[in-house]
């Protein structure tokens, strides 16, 4: 390989090809950029965020995010991303959830004097959306995962609930509302082992680890300031740019790349895309065992869709930012109006994103008909809304929002080696140690910038640390 010379800085370092703009392909372009490589990025799409992005909806003329993203306390990877890129500030945290109940009773849990993992205990003994049987059953539950997370096997966590005595109540109003939504899959189709990681890493470890952000800009403008942080450090940003061709010449240690009308050549490739977005672009790429071993293992991912809703009212149904829905097909109330105040604070009436994971039931609904159940159930939570004008409405269905993550999905989850000589993989759907979330697609892009950077000989950290442990939680493993 030949590295190249920034004449501006003196600085050495390679010549990357980074193909694909969404999390994963921000992530390890920023990095290896600031660690002195000459990165360019290609995104096919004319904005940068891939499944985490927003755009003008035709039907209203508002922008929209793709679908309502959050993060933890424990995603310390995406927090330092939003670090490198000076948008921290444009998350807005809450250390409190309000579960509410068709009626509108409200329970809140948020973290107490407790150390972890009894943090949140008196107001979950307060909590009135459980009974007192749900609270004995949810106890023995979480007990069990204090010791650890379980390993990956056939089980899927409907039969681990069951096994472990859950009441109806505590999977209803409890296990499926939390982990539904953070693993975008139904129990009877989801890992034990991402279930119990989720819990033990969001709600025992530490009060921190469980606090909830949620960006105050649209997706789009969160994620497009990455154009001028990969810019400002000698890389170049194409938009609207896909691949046509990869050739690699062993005489002299490059790949040659044809994308957008132009042809170039560079020392190392970071693939960042989804696992289907890389199947289509293997036959491109040069042909061995390894790389058919590849694509049958990309055969086996699935997905699982997300469903948002978009309501706009003649004025203000709720006081919450946000809630989880209980006993309904909505599972989720953002209150837009409100969690993008500077944004919309000339606006008048009220704007909220109703939230449906998993949704295979939605897929094959009319427009009409999502808004009409979202209209009846709302009024269950909100009497203001049966009162209010609707003015207008969006439905997105991101069919292909996230990989499902079925139990044993890990043993196809390829590490960030590829079949090719300087390619390196990204993307939430590696072998990273997390599910299919904002934090598993930067650890994806971190992981990628550190195979590249070794290389050239040299160590490159960006992975960050994981979130320490807090209270009692410190002395177990």
């Amino acid at each position: 390989m030949r590295p190249f010379q920034d004449a501006g800085t003196g600085s050495v370092g390679l010549n990357v090809t980074v193909v694909g703009g969404g999390l994963a392909g921000l992530s390890a372009a920023c990095a290896l950029a600031e660690a002195g490589h000459q990165v360019r990025l290609l995104e096919k799409r004319r904005y940068l965020g891939g499944r985490a992005s927003s755009y003008e909806h035709p039907g209203t003329g508002e922008v929209i995010d793709n679908c309502q993203h959050v993060l933890l306390g424990n995603c310390v990877n995406l927090i330092d991303l939003y670090r490198r890129l000076g948008v921290s500030d444009a998350i807005r945290w809450f250390d409190r959830m309000t579960f509410l109940e068709p009626g509108g009773r409200r329970s809140i849990l948020e973290p107490s004097f407790l150390p972890a993992p009894f943090h949140d205990m008196p107001a979950f003994l307060r909590a009135p959306a459980f009974s007192f049987s749900d609270k004995l059953a949810i106890g023995r539950g979480l007990t069990a995962l204090i010791a650890g997370v379980p390993n990956d096997s056939e089980e899927n966590f409907a039969q681990w609930l069951a096994r472990h005595g859950q009441t109806r109540g505590a999977i209803e109003r409890f296990w499926k509302p939390v982990l539904v939504s953070a693993l975008n899959e139904d129990p009877e189709r989801m890992s034990v082992h991402y279930a119990g990681q989720v819990i033990r890493k969001s709600l025992l470890l530490s009060p921190g680890a469980g606090r909830m952000g949620v960006p105050t800009i649209p997706l789009s403008d969160l994620y497009g300031r990455a154009i001028d942080y990969v810019q400002s450090r000698g890389g170049q940003v194409d938009l609207n740019s896909a691949p046509g061709s990869f050739h690699w010449s062993d005489e002299n240690r490059q790949w040659t790349v044809t994308a957008g009308g132009q042809i170039f050549s560079c020392d190392a490739i970071v693939l960042a895309l989804a696992f289907e977005g890389l199947s289509k672009l293997l036959p491109l790429l040069p042909g061995n065992p390894q790389a058919d071993r590849l694509a049958r293992d990309l055969g086996g991912f699935e997905h699982s869709p997300i469903t948002g809703i978009h309501l706009w009212f003649d004025r203000e149904i709720t006081d919450l930012d946000h809630a989880i829905l209980l006993d309904t097909t909505i599972q989720w109330m953002f209150n837009k109006s409100r969690l993008q105040a500077e944004k919309r604070r000339h606006e008048p009436g009220s704007y909220v994103e109703l939230v449906v994971s998993a949704s295979r039931s939605m897929v094959g609904m009319q427009r009409q008909e999502i808004i009409d159940l979202a209209l009846r159930e709302l009024v269950e939570f909100f009497p203001l809304a049966g009162q209010a004008k609707l003015l207008k409405a969006a439905v997105v269905k991101e069919v292909r929002a996230t990989y499902s993550i079925r139990p044993r999905l890990n043993g196809l989850r390829p590490s960030s080696a590829s079949p090719w000589p300087a390619v390196v993989l990204a993307g939430d759907w590696v072998a990273t140690g997390w599910p299919a979330t904002m934090e598993g697609a930067v650890r994806s892009g971190y992981m990628a910038a550190e195979a590249v950077t070794r290389m050239e000989g040299k160590p490159g950290h960006f992975l960050q640390p994981d979130l320490a442990p807090t209270g009692l939680m410190r002395l177990l493993p």
